[in-house]
């Protein structure tokens, strides 16, 4: 059975705007797209009597008519959004599926069998970034397949440098692929998906390492400015180093890296402002404690101003 890029979509403008990104990744790939709608079990006695806003809850799951999709390209039903989704994307193969559970739960099991999960975020009205639920929250926590958050109203021109006309074009070339390189822990599997990434689309990958001093160096050092150089210089030099493999690998991705000192999650909120998608690590945790997904991680979901995939690894 092919893997799939698979996404959650529930009805909401988030969710809509993560299909249609799915759906362009579909076609970059060649993969099939499969919509999945889950609807949580609803306790016995309340199936007896309608509660109020019963109809709209049918209409997201799907189970009232067979309306066609509506102006705005979007049907009633899973299977009539998967329609109307084949008709604006007509090189990829549409799937729509229905299922029963905790959507965290289902969605993260689904993400095993595809090649990525996709999943709607709010926007935060007025700033760049993301609203996290606690269903994107926890899915990013647990499935170890990459998950790809996208925001509401990500139209495809966003991706997309400016036309010569200075307007917002999907004919346009892309924007950069931005990386976080944790290089304390360069994982191949994240490296691998930013650079093919980037070749999909033909885009520059702009790969960007924040550091800082040691503790042992740091304390009563804050002027040594011959130390500051030198660990900038090691800090760039590792990075080149743990890049040259993925160069040749990848020669016809454009890189530009960039080792800075100070906050690697600043570093690559402000990188994605210019950026097409955001690619960072989320080491697997089986401890005691749960699993997490990292500060930088965290605050690049939260705050970074293009779609962000985010890639478990060991």
């Amino acid at each position: 059975m092919p893997r799939t890029v698979t996404v959650g979509l529930d009805g909401s403008s988030e969710s809509r705007a993560a299909a249609e990104w799915a759906a362009r990744e579909a076609e970059l790939r060649g993969l099939p797209l499969k919509l999945v709608h889950v609807r949580e079990p609803v306790p016995e006695p309340t199936t007896q009597t309608p509660l109020p806003g019963a109809e709209t809850r049918q209409r997201r799951s799907g189970r009232s008519g067979t309306a066609a999709p509506s102006a705005d390209g979007w049907g009633r039903s899973p299977q009539e959004s998967a329609e109307g989704l084949r008709l604006r994307h007509p090189g990829v193969e549409v799937t729509a599926e229905q299922l029963t559970g905790r959507p965290a739960d289902v969605l993260a099991g689904l993400a095993k069998d595809a090649e990525l999960l996709v999943l709607g975020s709010r926007g935060l009205s007025g700033l760049g970034g993301f609203l996290v639920g606690s269903v994107g929250q926890s899915v990013v926590a647990h499935a170890e397949q990459p998950v790809v958050l996208v925001r509401a109203g990500e139209q495809a021109a966003d991706e997309h440098v400016m036309d010569p006309a200075g307007i917002p074009s999907a004919a346009a070339p892309y924007r950069p692929v931005v990386l976080g390189l944790d290089l304390d822990h360069p994982d191949d599997s994240v490296l691998e998906f930013a650079f093919d990434a980037a070749a999909r689309r033909v885009a520059q990958l702009r790969v960007v390492h924040g550091w800082n001093p040691p503790p042992y160096y740091a304390y009563g050092l804050p002027a040594d400015v011959e130390l500051h150089t030198e660990l900038a210089r090691q800090e760039t030099t590792a990075l080149i180093e743990a890049l040259r493999p993925w160069r040749q690998k990848f020669p016809a991705v454009e890189v530009i890296e960039t080792s800075r000192y100070g906050s690697a999650a600043h570093h690559l909120v402000d990188a994605s402002r210019d950026a097409c998608l955001v690619v960072v690590g989320r080491r697997i945790r089986r401890g005691p404690l749960g699993t997490h997904t990292g500060p930088v991680t965290q605050a690049v979901l939260h705050h970074a101003a293009a779609p962000v995939a985010v890639v478990a690894h060991g």
